[in-house]
């Protein structure tokens, strides 16, 4: 469990990080570099999910021996797929991290949703339906394993 302090908000107990992986963990459905690792030293406080549409067909091989549950979606019906998924696990205890317009209501439903912009870009609806937007998937990482700058971003 990770516990994040918001002067001015309730505290985050978060039990689950869920992630999207094209456009989010890999580009082209190739991890990108660093990730891996990040997401191993995660997993030692969160229950890890990848969740995603995978575009490319990659994900399973570029997930081979990571601590995540990987869950790949049907074409249709994505967004309100990744939103009930994050409410099964009980949202109140979910971190979530994506990019893509199918990412908006995970987002918008997670206790802290992180929007990341790289090379494929982000939704709009996604940048707004976040709590925080980082400028990669390795710096919104990094607010997990760093959560006092978590804590000074989301104060009120």
């Amino acid at each position: 469990m990770l516990k994040i302090t918001i002067p001015g908000a309730d505290a985050l107990h978060l039990e689950h990080l869920v992630l999207d992986f094209n456009g989010t963990l890999a580009c082209d459905g190739m991890l990108l570099d660093g990730v891996a690792d990040l997401m191993r030293r995660l997993s030692l406080q969160l229950t890890v999910h990848v969740i995603t549409g995978d575009t490319f067909g990659r994900a399973r091989a570029a997930l081979s021996g990571l601590p995540c549950r990987l869950v790949i979606l049907e074409a249709l019906g994505q967004s309100q797929a990744k939103r009930e998924y994050v409410e099964r696990l009980g949202a109140a205890t979910v971190a979530c991290i994506g990019n893509g317009r199918n990412d908006r209501l995970m987002m918008a439903t997670a206790a802290l949703g992180i929007a990341v912009m790289q090379g494929e870009g982000a939704s709009p609806q996604t940048l707004s339906a976040a709590d925080v937007v980082a400028r990669d998937v390795q710096d919104a990482l990094d607010l997990l394993l760093h959560p006092l700058r978590l804590t000074a971003t989301l104060r009120t």
